[in-house]
């Protein structure tokens, strides 16, 4: 359609509440669009913390995964060592710092931060494992998810992976991390809005509604993994529950590994198609306090950004984005790609 003709387009993302400019113009082919800076070669390294033997090297383990092979361990959620928030309760008392909290607002930095070691071996990398180590990994993002649900402080929860260098990742082993907040960001609270007045309009859950053919990369039982109609990032991946649900925590045992294996199918496209580029994903979910309302159009998901072009000023200023790859185009080469 557009990518046919190469005119640019503007869609409107209905999930985030943004616009998104499609500009072929400023971009090559997309089977070439490759990462220019691939991520970091993630070899084996005898000072790691993170590795097997160095236990003692990191923050306080908050519990373990143990492992059917010789190795003590095959998960660890830990502290993390340089923590963006303070899990003092102290904190807690502390909730508006400002004196005219009408103008401007300050509560304490109260919150969790925690490291996922999805491995103890340094060289694998999660896309190098099988389904079900993977699922294993998910499963304990909903065990930590479900233990900070138990703390009444913590509204929301953001379970993250940042990989390579320019993606954020300061430590090569592959880890992932989670953090528990105070509050409900509000990015989350426009995205539920945003969904919400697609339910009022179309009466129905905007990602439980039949994925266009031409977006679609894969599905297995339980998942689809799509690039979104105004995907904001080129070759940004969703994968969506089939099934609504409005948290990551209520994803099962079987569910886990079913996600565990298309998740590591789409980051085995992504590094075969882009040269291994670094990349984040997300998990979107809603926050604990939902209201019932709410849950027939919250619907949670995993979205994978591969870094393949920086933000510039006009994308923070506007916060609109462009993007010079049409989603159907790196759909169809996201298909094609054998792994």
């Amino acid at each position: 359609m557009a990518s046919s003709t190469k005119t640019p387009e503007m869609r409107k993302d209905t999930v985030f509440n943004r616009w998104v400019i499609f500009s072929p113009a400023r971009s090559r082919r997309p089977s070439d669009f490759k990462s220019k800076s691939p991520a970091n070669p993630n070899n084996s390294n005898s000072s790691c913390p993170f590795c097997i033997g160095h236990e003692h090297e990191c923050a306080p383990e908050i519990f373990r995964i143990s492992s059917n092979t010789n190795s003590d361990w095959k998960i660890r959620v830990i502290e993390n060592l340089f923590p963006a928030l303070s899990r003092d309760e102290e904190l807690i008392q502390n909730t508006n710092l400002n004196p005219n909290p009408s103008f401007l607002t300050c509560i304490s930095g109260f919150g969790f931060h925690d490291v996922v070691i999805e491995n103890p071996v340094h060289s694998v990398l999660l896309s190098d494992q099988s389904d079900s180590d993977v699922g294993d990994v998910l499963l304990a993002y909903k065990k930590r998810v479900l233990q900070l649900m138990c703390n009444e402080s913590i509204k929301y929860v953001q379970v993250f992976k940042n990989h390579g260098a320019s993606a954020g990742a300061s430590m090569s082993h592959s880890h992932s991390q989670i953090m528990g907040l105070p509050i409900v960001p509000a990015t989350v609270s426009i995205r539920l809005d945003s969904m919400k007045g697609c339910f009022e309009e179309t009466g129905k859950c905007s990602l439980c509604q039949v994925q266009c053919e031409e977006l679609l990369i894969n599905e297995s039982k339980h998942f689809v993994s799509v690039v979104p109609f105004a995907a904001s990032f080129p070759f940004e991946i969703w994968i969506v529950p089939r099934y609504h649900s409005s948290h990551f925590h209520e994803l099962d045992d079987d569910k886990a590994v079913d996600l565990g294996g298309i998740l590591k199918l789409m980051l085995l496209k992504l590094s075969r198609q882009l040269n291994d580029p670094p990349f984040n994903f997300m998990i979107h979910t809603s926050p604990f306090m939902v209201e019932s309302s709410q849950l027939p159009y919250s619907h949670w998901f995993l979205q994978i950004v591969p870094q393949l072009s920086g933000i510039g000023g006009f994308e923070i200023g506007s916060g609109c984005y462009i993007n010079p790859v049409f989603p159907e185009d790196a759909a169809k080469v996201m298909r094609e790609v054998n792994v």
